[in-house]
């Protein structure tokens, strides 16, 4: 009985384990899942703004257009909340090749909220587009927008991001022919580790321009919510199934064995 009761004691911590194992992953899998793009919403814009006043808001998922020139600057802004890893994508369909004179070179930049120049992790942020090419295509991805950071720093901070795009080099003879612009901007959560130590009281959305109404669709997380927290209940629920069944085999291990009376 004495070795009957260990082993089921046993087997009572292992399946302890094994739940708590399968709480914490089904937990750590919630933390690390990027969090959908909204769908539905308004309609994707077909214009953009000349300017960071007359930036044309844009959602995450949204695919934007807008027909211009050669030689305008095309400005979008979108909302980046804490935590998010956003890349953006643009496509310039341009003229026909037997219009053009020579190959032309573009860019695409993105500012946050303090108009300052933010830099692009990897992605094809310049390119040059030959004579006879159809389109030119370009992408920035930013680093993760921290909750806070110090005054003199440049971090990336929760509020609303400009996208410019434009052509840099140019032959005089091409400017002005009509191009067609696509814009897609996207984002991924990065993680609870950029939700800590200081945060911003509010965005940083100017309080004028097209850009002063624009949040992400659901709303603004303001920094107090981090995926840290599901990583440390995930922590607290192994530890405690751990120690229950630790005490379990243990206080099976340590009892003696009843040995039958001898005739």
């Amino acid at each position: 009985m004495g070795v009957v009761a260990m082993r089921r004691g046993r087997e009572r911590g292992w399946r302890l384990t094994g739940a708590g194992l399968l709480v914490g992953g089904a937990l750590l899998g919630v933390a690390a899942s990027p969090s959908p793009s909204p769908s539905g919403g308004p309609a994707a814009p077909t214009e953009a703004g000349t300017a960071f006043r007359t930036a044309t808001p844009v959602r995450l998922g949204q695919e934007a257009t807008a027909d211009a020139s050669t030689g305008d600057y095309l400005y979008w802004v979108l909302p980046l909340d804490t935590g998010q890893r956003a890349t953006v994508e643009a496509s310039v369909t341009l003229p026909a090749a037997a219009g053009r004179h020579a190959s032309s070179t573009w860019q695409l930049d993105v500012y946050d909220g303090l108009r300052r120049r933010q830099p692009c992790t990897y992605g094809k942020q310049t390119g040059t587009a030959a004579k006879d090419a159809a389109t030119v295509d370009l992408s920035c991805t930013l680093r993760p927008v921290r909750s806070g950071g110090d005054q003199w720093g440049n971090d990336p901070l929760p509020g609303a991001y400009y996208v410019r795009l434009t052509v840099t080099e140019l032959a005089p003879e091409d400017l002005g022919q009509p191009v067609r612009a696509r814009l897609r901007a996207g984002a991924k959560e990065a993680g609870g580790a950029y939700a800590v130590g200081d945060t911003l009281a509010t965005p940083l959305v100017p309080g004028s321009g097209t850009a002063s109404g624009i949040e992400p669709a659901d709303g603004w997380s303001g920094g107090w919510w981090s995926d840290r927290w599901l990583w440390t209940a995930a922590g607290g629920v192994l530890a405690a199934i751990a120690g229950i069944g630790g005490h379990r085999l243990t206080r099976g291990a340590g009892r003696p064995r009843r040995v039958p009376p001898t005739a």
